[in-house]
């Protein structure tokens, strides 16, 4: 079962989000700040990161980059998940790894979880 990583403040939507994920067949940790959300990244086996943009102690992209520099997250592929559609924000997180950029409010939770799922399937295969 894959693992998927959500870190997100705004625990509303992160439950209906971590709710839907998990009654998918998802394994879903929830992380509800920047720093909680690394150090779960860094002990966990991680399969997929969902990123919120803006957090209360790190901003999103900052996280990015630091989990791409460090070698026990690199390899974890990251899709960020925001409020915010700024086009700066938006190539800062294409540029810095992120494999997608969704935003919040124009995607309902069963389309995000067929996202992840497809995001998942392509990964594995190009894996194989």
């Amino acid at each position: 079962m894959a693992k998927i990583l959500l870190i997100d403040d705004d625990q509303s939507i992160a439950e209906l989000f971590s709710y839907e994920l998990k009654k998918s067949g998802l394994d879903t940790i929830l992380a509800l700040d920047g720093k909680s959300g690394l150090d779960k990244a860094k002990i966990e086996t991680i399969d997929l990161i969902l990123l919120d943009e803006v957090l209360p102690d790190i901003p999103g992209n900052e996280i990015l980059k630091t989990l791409k520099l460090d070698n026990t997250t690199k390899h974890i592929p990251v899709i960020i998940l925001s409020n915010f559609s700024q086009e700066e924000l938006v190539k800062e997180a294409i540029n810095a790894g992120a494999l997608d950029y969704i935003f919040k409010y124009q995607i309902e939770p069963q389309d995000l979880v067929a996202r992840v799922k497809k995001t998942l399937e392509e990964l594995n295969r190009n894996s194989a």
